[in-house]
């Protein structure tokens, strides 16, 4: 999600005047490797099915607060990755069986029973992957931390394998890039089972003002795991509901503002959004490289931790990992202490406060409890740009998106299904009844209209944001009170899906990190009327050996993470 769709709603408040907005960046059809034109066809029913549900949640009344029947469960709910190691590890488990797991439990949580509709596409080769994992471990031992541990991934990263990589859109239909993204290679040389893509915001949330998260053309609509009318936000829709229903041990999300911490929030996960080239981005479906990046979410800090140490790494594809050399850990778990909050001097930015009182109370909880752990609390610790910047971002987002997927689509080579973002606004004009039945394009118009990257009104805004997010906000504040890190609610619970309206504004506190390009962690603190809301954890470049042990301690400490119940829908 960016501030344009905040603004507009990536979040919107019901209103007879539909506010200016762009969305949060960052369905059913579970699809093989079939040809773009046979897709097509089969997609224009199968959205046609997926709008109907839409629909329907959306104009949903029933407050039946029964978890739905003959949920399927197992023993290994909830499990982490640690205990599906020492479970390979000891011969109890193989690859082959956690991975027919997790395609059992997606068949039955996500094509049917709930149907969360969070894959948007499953991997063929996922089975015969898994069985040659085996086989490589019994004859040389585990390649590395993820060995046989099954990954999903969303699907604006590319992989070259039986997969489309689509950003959920009808337009890159059978694309099939000619390279694993680079995150993908690194998930692959540390033993990962890519399992699947899930589905996500159609173009990370950045096609129209007024969107619905967790929607897109070529995958239908995604249902939040706590309540099926609720939203599981966005752009990493898919991603978040999928790990908290535990179809998957992990997963990767990508964000631009908030699509990461956003849905971990509603989904009850940790989400970490790494500083700015830590994770490289190339072979990423982008909007705006400065500030583009993938993340873990995941059930725990640890395994979260786990995921962030595979995916990190210097690519000589994506200049921004330069500036890492020297900051990436090969192993994030080192960091992780449960006594990481004596003696922490943690800032409190109140202002981000206010979205309900219940999520103000479990706040207050949260910090009467680190001061219990021996943190020293500062408080207020609000950023001196709080409020101020305008529409700097948007600005910048607008100007960047259109080169940077420009470049992309020219990365796919001839046999990319469009050329260039002029393409694919006429392909959705031309496709309307399937691309565009609850919303536009307006964002895509506004970004093909915009200049080049020399133009003054980027350049001035790019400083602009980069000053106020950075020198006078996070350093501002944390180099005033000498701080570790800052502390603020995530965002709201869970809103209501509304395909008509899009998006409602929750609040939240995502842009000031995201705009400077800076760490930014959330972990589950509680449930507000059955849903979840998080605590976010955010501060300096490369602080992610702070931020997660800061994040590890207060979640030993708090417990905030409750499974799904499925439930058909809440009151209120």
């Amino acid at each position: 999600m960016t501030a344009l769709q905040k603004k507009s709603g990536t979040f919107l408040a019901h209103s007879n005047a539909l506010p200016k907005r762009l969305p949060k960046r960052r369905g059913n059809g579970k699809v093989g490797h079939v040809n773009r034109r046979d897709f097509l066809k089969t997609s224009m029913a199968g959205s046609a099915s997926a709008w109907a549900i839409s629909a329907t949640a959306t104009a949903t009344t029933d407050s039946t607060l029964q978890p739905l029947p003959h949920l399927p469960s197992s023993e290994w709910d909830e499990a982490t990755i640690s205990q599906l190691r020492s479970a390979l590890l000891t011969g109890r488990l193989t690859a082959a069986a956690i991975t027919r797991h997790y395609l059992r439990r997606i068949r039955d949580l996500d094509q049917r029973g709930p149907k969360l509709n969070s894959v948007i596409e499953l991997n063929p080769d996922a089975a015969p992957l898994a069985q040659a994992l085996d086989r490589e471990r019994k004859a040389r031992g585990p390649r590395g931390p993820l060995h046989g541990i099954p990954v999903l991934i969303k699907d604006n990263i590319a992989t070259h394998d039986k997969m489309m990589t689509t950003a959920g859109s009808l337009a890159l239909a059978g694309s099939i890039p000619p390279a694993d993204a680079f995150l993908v290679r690194r998930l692959r040389a540390a033993g990962a089972v890519i399992l699947g893509k899930t589905n996500l915001s159609e173009w990370a949330n950045f096609r129209s003002t007024h969107s619905t998260s967790a929607w897109s053309g070529r995958g239908g609509l995604t249902f939040n795991p706590y309540a099926l009318d609720r939203n599981p936000s966005g752009s990493s829709s898919g991603s978040g509901a999928a790990v908290s229903a535990n179809l998957c041990a992990v997963a990767v999300g990508t964000e631009t503002d908030g699509s990461i911490t956003s849905p971990a929030s509603y989904n009850g996960l940790v989400g970490i959004k790494p500083t700015l080239g830590l994770v490289s981005r190339s072979g990423i479906i982008p909007i705006a490289h400065s500030q583009d990046t993938a993340g873990p979410m995941a059930r725990t800090v640890v395994d979260a931790a786990i995921l962030l140490g595979c995916m990190a790494g210097p690519d000589a594809d994506d200049p921004a990992t330069a500036a890492a050399a020297g900051k990436m850990a090969p192993d994030y778990t080192a960091f992780l202490d449960v006594a990481a909050l004596r003696g922490a001097r943690i800032g409190v930015a109140r202002k981000y406060f206010g979205i309900l009182p219940a999520v103000d109370k479990l706040m207050e909880e949260a910090i009467a409890a680190m001061k219990s752990h021996g943190a020293l609390i500062s408080d207020p610790a609000d950023l001196p740009s709080h409020g101020k910047f305008g529409d700097g971002e948007d600005e910048v987002l607008l100007s960047e998106f259109k080169e940077d997927l420009n470049k992309y689509l020219t990365w796919l080579g001839p046999s990319a299904p469009v050329r260039s973002l002029a393409e694919i606004i006429d392909f959705n004009e031309r496709n309307k009844a399937r691309e565009m039945p609850w919303f536009g394009q307006e964002l895509f118009l506004k970004a093909q209209a915009k200049g080049p990257l020399t133009e003054p009104s980027y350049l001035k805004a790019l400083a602009g944001n980069h000053r106020l997010a950075r020198d006078e906000g996070i350093d501002a504040v944390m180099d005033r009170l000498q701080l570790d890190a800052i502390i603020a609610p995530t965002t709201g619970p869970a809103q209501r899906t509304d395909l008509l309206w899009g998006d409602r504004d929750t609040g939240g506190c995502t842009t000031p990190a995201a705009i400077a390009g800076y760490p930014h962690i959330t972990v589950p603190m509680g449930l507000v009327d059955g849903l979840p809301v998080g605590l976010s954890f955010f501060g300096r470049a490369w602080s992610e050996p702070k931020l997660l042990g800061l994040a590890f301690a207060y979640e030993r400490m708090a417990q905030g993470r409750q499974p799904p119940r499925f439930l058909a829908s809440l009151p209120g």
